[in-house]
């Protein structure tokens, strides 16, 4: 399998996708491998934080030309198409918050993919394009999430011209939290990664789902449906734990109820 998995004992799992001979593309069965990976890790109660990256030369350079081509049916393609976007959505609605590690290339679906996570750092080399229109295909469906992190003029040069952004830009405009060094690179996602797992499981997929939610809500709508969101999360053992714990200063003990 072209999908691995790695649980470290802090609660954090790193997903590599290790296709190296087609830089970590995203065919048929890596999505289908990554969806698998993605429900199972989210059902998982020691996992807490999910870890992205490619093996080899970079992340990933989106989906498989080779395999585009020979498809040619017109049903096969939305079946593609569906496909990725199944997991996209998999990634943004799961429980577990979930984070790219970047290096080398992150190219159209690829770039998507890291759009699509809820963070994402890379090293200060990497790339990032949604190039479709230098062969003749639109990347339409990396731009739904791309363009969800980042403002409209920033992502259509990058849909019209095809050209790609360094990591410093990719910060500057929100498509990634950060840059760093490849000797710091695993460090510091790790960092980032342990202090999120050391807080209340239940309380960061309550917050994580309501994040998501309010976003696409006009603003009245949002306050109500956050302000619900906040009653239910205020009625776990966790947040009155955490309530106590601050106010008698010592580390809150999590139940995740």
């Amino acid at each position: 399998m072209n999908i691995k998995v790695k649980n470290l004992s802090n609660g954090i799992s790193i997903v590599t996708i290790d296709e190296k001979d087609t830089y970590n593309s995203l065919s048929f069965k890596n999505l289908r491998d990554l969806i698998r990976v993605f429900k199972k890790l989210d059902k998982d109660k020691t996992t807490r934080v999910i870890i992205l990256e490619g093996a080899g030369k970079g992340f990933s350079a989106g989906h498989n030309l080779k395999e585009v081509k020979n498809l040619k049916l017109k049903n096969k393609y939305q079946k593609l198409f569906n496909l990725c976007s199944k997991l996209m959505l998999q990634i943004v609605e799961g429980r577990k918050p979930v984070i790219a590690k970047v290096h080398g290339a992150a190219f159209a679906a690829g770039c998507q993919l890291v759009a699509s996570c809820d963070l994402a750092y890379s090293t200060t080399d990497a790339l990032f394009a949604t190039p479709g229109v230098n062969i003749g295909l639109f990347c339409s469906t990396p731009m739904v999430a791309v363009s969800r992190k980042i403002n409209r003029k920033p992502m259509m040069k990058m849909l019209l011209t095809g050209e790609p952004i360094k990591a410093n830009y990719a910060k500057k405009i929100g498509l990634i939290n950060d840059c760093f060094s490849r000797i710091k690179l695993n460090r510091e996602v790790l960092k980032v990664a342990k202090k999120i797992a050391s807080k209340s499981n239940l309380t960061i997929k309550i917050g994580k789902q309501a994040f998501y939610k309010q976003l696409e809500m006009p603003l009245r709508k949002a306050y109500a449906y956050t302000s619900k969101m906040m009653t239910i999360n205020m009625m776990a053992i966790d947040a009155r734990e955490g309530i106590s714990a601050f106010l008698e200063k010592r580390k809150p003990k999590w139940k995740n109820k």
